[in-house]
C-alpha cells in the first residue's frame, strides 16, 4: 500500500517564508520618534520665554536717528594748536532732536568750553577721545530747563577730528 502524501508539508514547502514584523516595528518607531522630538523641537523654540514681562512680539528695529552740528573749531590749551571736529549726535526720537536744535546755541557753547579745555597731547591719546565722548555726552544730556529731564543721547560720533 502506498502511503498517501502529507498535504501539510507540501503546502509548507510551498508558501513563501513568512518576514518578520520585529524589521516594520522598528522603523516605525524610529519615525514616531523623529516625527515626535521635531514637533517637540517646534514647540519649544516657538514658545520663547516664560517671563511675563517680555514682549509676546518683537518690536521692529527703530532706525537710528542721528543730529549732526556745526563744525566746531577751536584752541586748544597752550593757544598753539587747534581742533577742527565735525560731532554727529545719535538720539533716541525726533522729538529729541528738535528739542536739542531748538536750544542749539546752549548745546555749542556747552561743547565748545569743554573742547577748548583740551590739549592737543591728551587728544592724541584714544583714551582721552573715549573719555573726551563721554563728557560731550554728559554735556548734551545735562537738562536745558532747572526741572527738566535729560536728552535721550545714545551716542556721539566724530565724523572729522584734525589737530593742527
Amino acid at each position: 500500500m502506498a502511503q498517501p502524501a502529507k498535504p501539510a508539508e507540501v503546502v509548507e514547502a510551498d508558501a513563501p517564508p513568512k518576514k518578520s514584523k520585529k524589521k516594520l516595528f522598528i522603523i516605525i518607531g524610529a519615525l514616531v520618534l523623529l516625527l515626535g522630538g521635531g514637533g517637540a523641537a517646534a514647540w519649544f523654540f516657538m514658545q520663547g520665554s516664560d517671563d511675563p514681562n517680555a514682549a509676546h512680539e518683537e518690536e521692529p528695529a527703530k532706525a537710528p536717528v542721528f543730529l549732526p552740528l556745526e563744525t566746531f573749531t577751536v584752541n586748544l590749551q597752550g593757544g598753539e594748536q587747534y581742533l577742527q571736529t565735525d560731532i554727529t549726535l545719535q538720539v533716541a526720537d525726533q522729538a529729541d532732536v528738535d528739542l536739542i536744535k531748538l536750544h542749539m546755541p546752549r548745546v555749542r557753547s556747552r561743547l565748545l568750553t569743554l573742547l577748548s579745555s583740551q590739549s592737543a597731547e591728551a587728544l592724541a591719546d584714544p583714551e582721552s577721545k573715549k573719555k573726551l565722548v563721554a563728557d560731550i555726552l554728559a554735556q548734551v544730556k545735562q537738562p536745558f530747563d532747572p526741572k527738566g529731564k535729560p536728552q535721550q543721547v545714545t551716542d556721539v560720533l566724530f565724523t572729522t577730528f584734525v589737530i593742527q
